[in-house]
């Protein structure tokens, strides 16, 4: 079977099971507004979305087993495409022109990467030694980014980077083990999936204080940083190629300058609720954008961990907040 397919096969399944646990997670919400996180805990509905998360999450592992990370990460802003109309069924209403043409615009920038960085399954990892070296450098820039307390586009950028390189070293750890040519040491993957969980915890720390500024463009820019760090390093240290030489590039570009303008377009789509009194609103969360979305993107290296504390306690349904 081809393996690019599968991959992309996978990553859809992922971005529906991501979306979809999105919006369990804030109908819980609506209809808890007030209840503390023990009896959040006590739903069988909050479990349910956890279990959408973890299906979500390994099924990206999956296919960052079978496709490249130039491929697979921005297939992430699927998970965008997905929760549109369900967010939209959920709030019963109609999925507005301009989400459809975010999404338009998101799906055709996404074809177009796909035609250039479609290839052969991934059979290459990181080395140790460059595994350190990446996840240093990275938290070096990070550590950059999140300079100050107040909340802005750079701890957005910042976890973007973390998450992307978390799916790096993922893709490593997923190859690696399954890998039975040449067997890796296990101390390499044992260090390597320590790296993993750090990177995975700090963006979604680092989209957490990010959207405590609002949703919009920090949304955005965390959908567009993670697969642009993924792409560097499947570019640079793990033998990756797009298709089609000179014009396979150009096209690369196009697309996603395409996917991109698709993406800010539907993290700013959302009419914006109805404004709960100041005391009924979680800290952290005053200013509330209103995208459809945001909670699927707490993530977005892929994998999504939710904040019970975090939720929305505003009655809001069909609008997704960022978590």
């Amino acid at each position: 079977m081809n393996p690019t397919l599968v991959a992309v096969g996978l990553s859809l399944f992922s971005a529906v099971a991501y979306a979809s646990a999105a919006v369990a997670q804030e109908r819980l919400a609506a209809r808890s507004a007030g209840s503390g996180t023990l009896r959040l805990l006590a739903r069988g509905a909050w479990w349910w979305s956890v279990t959408l998360n973890a299906a979500a999450a390994l099924l990206h592992v999956a296919a960052l087993r079978y496709g490249t990370l130039t491929l697979v990460q921005p297939l992430g802003a699927l998970t965008l495409v997905a929760a549109v109309p369900l967010g939209a069924r959920m709030a019963g209403r109609r999925v507005t022109v301009v989400e459809w043409r975010g999404t338009a615009l998101t799906l055709i920038g996404l074809g177009a990467l796909l035609v250039t960085a479609s290839g052969a399954a991934p059979d290459e990892v990181l080395s140790l030694p460059q595994a350190l070296a990446v996840a240093g450098t990275t938290a070096a820039v990070i550590g950059v980014l999140a300079r100050g307390a107040r909340p802005g586009l750079r701890h957005a950028t910042g976890s973007g980077f973390a998450s992307g390189v978390a799916s790096a070293l993922t893709q490593t750890v997923t190859v690696a083990a399954t890998d039975r040519s040449e067997p890796t040491p296990v101390a390499q993957i044992v260090v390597v999936s320590l790296l993993v969980a750090a990177f995975a915890a700090g963006g979604l720390l680092l989209s957490q204080t990010a959207y405590q500024g609002g949703l919009g463009a920090p949304l955005a820019v965390v959908t567009l940083a993670n697969p642009l760090a993924a792409a560097v390093i499947g570019l640079t240290l793990l033998g990756e190629r797009l298709q089609g030489g000179a014009p396979g590039l150009l096209l690369a570009l196009v697309g996603a300058g395409v996917a991109a303008w698709g993406v800010v377009a539907l993290s700013r789509s959302a009419p914006e609720p109805p404004a709960a009194p100041a005391d009924a609103r979680p800290a952290g969360l005053a200013d509330d954008d209103g995208h459809p979305v945001a909670a699927v993107l707490a993530l977005e290296s892929g994998p999504a961990a939710y904040e019970p504390s975090l939720l929305p306690r505003q009655p809001s349904p069909g609008h997704l907040t960022s978590l």
